[in-house]
């Protein structure tokens, strides 16, 4: 496992990439070069090549999991592997709003250890370290910060997606008594759960290892409950990257957005 000075080292490592592909980002879109699918891409790729630099000069020996690298298997064989979502969120990212992120995360057998979550355009990061008897978390920017144990209020503001709502959704919804919180990326929608605007979010089909990672290490960080539809817990570093699913909400509200989950045939 990771030493007091091995943690230290690395989530400085994580903060310092993901805000610096962050920066990237932005400086891509004020160029105002390109629009549309254009944007994404070109945004995608300066991100993607800057940590992929980054994490091999820093790590050789560690593996590395990136939506816009090909796959190799020979992150199998390595106990340290960096997940990294360059922007998570392209869509919002080319339609010049603000609800995308940068995730950079590392697991350690498979398990999430330290991780960053960058929202550039809003210009704050939340951070995280996710190991048992060793948590701690924060926050660079301005905002007030939820953690698990916070109150929930008598109506939960759910986080969906903006884009491609699943069809069970509203049930869900009914079922807890809540109301939409409709936003883009997974990384900014947990933010909205740890910054106090948004109090579960539940999510099926499409994720992939780099879409979860780094939110789900920093909302355990923050001492929130994340898993699957069914309770089970994600595997990371896994031959194949697709987990599908996710549920992050308070510990307390687990059993009841689980139900509520079945009743409105989100596991059908």
């Amino acid at each position: 496992m990771l030493s007091d000075d091995d943690i230290v080292r690395d989530l400085e490592f994580a903060r310092h990439a993901a805000q610096k592909a962050g920066e990237r980002a932005l400086i891509v879109r004020q160029l105002e070069r390109w629009e549309g699918a254009t944007l994404a891409d070109v945004g995608d790729q300066a991100c993607d090549g800057y940590l992929q630099g980054l994490i091999q000069g820093r790590y050789p020996d560690d593996g590395i999991l990136s939506e816009e690298t090909a796959d190799s298997p020979e992150r199998l064989t390595r106990d340290r592997v960096w997940i990294v979502d360059p922007i998570d969120g392209t869509r919002e990212y080319s339609q010049l709003r603000d609800d995308w992120a940068i995730h950079v995360a590392l697991t350690v057998r498979g398990r999430c250890a330290l991780g960053a979550v960058a929202l550039p355009a809003q210009g704050r990061m939340f951070w995280g370290v996710a190991l048992p008897e060793r948590a701690a978390y924060g926050i660079e920017g301005s905002g007030e910060l939820f953690a698990g144990d916070s109150p929930p209020p008598a109506r939960p503001r759910v986080a969906l997606s903006r884009s491609s709502p699943p069809h069970w959704i509203e049930r869900f919804i009914g079922e807890v008594g809540g109301e939409p919180a409709p936003a883009g990326s997974v990384g900014y929608k947990v933010g909205m759960l740890l910054s106090g605007e948004a109090d579960l979010y539940v999510q099926k089909n499409g994720l992939k290892e780099w879409d979860t990672c780094a939110p789900e290490t920093v909302a355990r960080a923050f001492g929130w409950e994340v898993c699957k539809l069914e309770g089970e817990e994600h595997r990371y570093n896994q031959t194949d990257p697709r987990n599908g699913e996710l549920v992050v909400c308070r510990p307390g509200m687990r059993e009841q957005v689980l139900e509520a989950l079945a009743r409105s045939g989100a596991l059908e």
